[in-house]
Parts: C-alpha cells; sequence; structure tokens
C-alpha cells in the first residue's frame, strides 16, 4: 500500500492549467490552495503534506489519458484525505471530475471542504445545526461531489487558518482512521 500521508488539494483552475499564469495566480481556489503551501513553508508544524508534491509535475498539455490521469491517481493513492476548495468561481472542470470520483467513489478519502469565501463557522451552518443554502448551492456545481460526498466523512469548514489546522489534525479525516461516512461541520 501507498504512503498515504498527504493531503490531496482539488481546486477549480481554468484548462488548460499554467501555474506561471497570472490569471491562474488570481482565481480564488489557486490563491486559496498556495495560501495552504505558504503557512507550511512559514511552519513546518502546519499538518499539510502537499500531494501534489508526490510525484514530478507535467504540462497540462500532456496527454489525459497516458499522463494526466494517472499521475491524479498516483498522487491520490499516496493521499490521506482530499481537501476540496469549494467557491462561487468552481466549475465542473474534467480534472476535478476526476479527482473526486477517484478520490471518494474509489480510494474512499474523507474530504475536507474549504469555502474561500468563508471565514467564520456560523457562515457556514446555521446554529450549528445545519449546512446553509448558500453552501450547498455550491454543492451543484461540482455534481460528482454533490452525488458522493455522503460515502465518506466530509467536513465543511471556512477559510481559517485555525480552524483548518484543527481539520488536518483531527484523524475522523484520514482514510486510516476515518470515522463513519457522514457531514460534518463546526
Amino acid at each position: 500500500m501507498a504512503n498515504r500521508t498527504g493531503n490531496y488539494t482539488a481546486f477549480y483552475v481554468n484548462e488548460p492549467f499554467n501555474q506561471s499564469n497570472l490569471s491562474a495566480n488570481a482565481t480564488r481556489d489557486f490563491i486559496t490552495y498556495n495560501q495552504l503551501r505558504m503557512w507550511k513553508g512559514a511552519d513546518s508544524s502546519f499538518p499539510f503534506v502537499d500531494s501534489h508534491d508526490k510525484n514530478y509535475n507535467v504540462r497540462d498539455s500532456s496527454d489525459w489519458e497516458s499522463t494526466l490521469k494517472p499521475r491524479l491517481h498516483d498522487r491520490l493513492n499516496k493521499s490521506k484525505n482530499i481537501i476540496l476548495i469549494l467557491s462561487s468561481i468552481t466549475k465542473d472542470s474534467r480534472a476535478l471530475r476526476e479527482e473526486i470520483d477517484f478520490g471518494i467513489n474509489t480510494n474512499e478519502l474523507p474530504v475536507i471542504v474549504i469555502y474561500p469565501e468563508y471565514s467564520e463557522c456560523s457562515e457556514i451552518a446555521e446554529d450549528g445545526k445545519r449546512i446553509k443554502d448558500s453552501i450547498e448551492k455550491l454543492w451543484n456545481s461540482v455534481p460528482i461531489f454533490k452525488n458522493s460526498m455522503k460515502k465518506v466523512p466530509t467536513i465543511h469548514i471556512p477559510n481559517k487558518k485555525s480552524i483548518i489546522e484543527k481539520t488536518l489534525n483531527d484523524s475522523d479525516f484520514n482514510v486510516t482512521t476515518k470515522c463513519d461516512p457522514g457531514i460534518f461541520f463546526y
């Protein structure tokens, strides 16, 4: 079995993706991913292990079936969970569908959903009892996620460093020690 120490971060970017492209770095979802990397760079104890660093990068112009898709699968096979960055700009791309489908439906990875446009738990759930309608509407942008998330533990959190850190340290959202499937929030 692969060394499952990584956090696989799934996020939307325009295709074809070019990390050095200015528009990619202005995309909220990609900015949030880079924020996780920055926090780890500034503090090695921050519990984010980037699965995208677990094999070599490829260009988006590479062949989907022979190169890109197998690379995504390899990274997911080495991951303990998925961090899905979901915002109002997230769209249902081929890569995002594949990441979520393979991660949840094949590897049964728990999902940590970070909402970059929200910074407080009260913006995610009403009275700590149920997910807000505005959050549920975001799920429609990635139907494979909406239809699969109940198969694994899925936690919905705002983009707040202390909450992200707490969730990354929570063994309920690690594939080898995960809790029962369900929808969770703080």
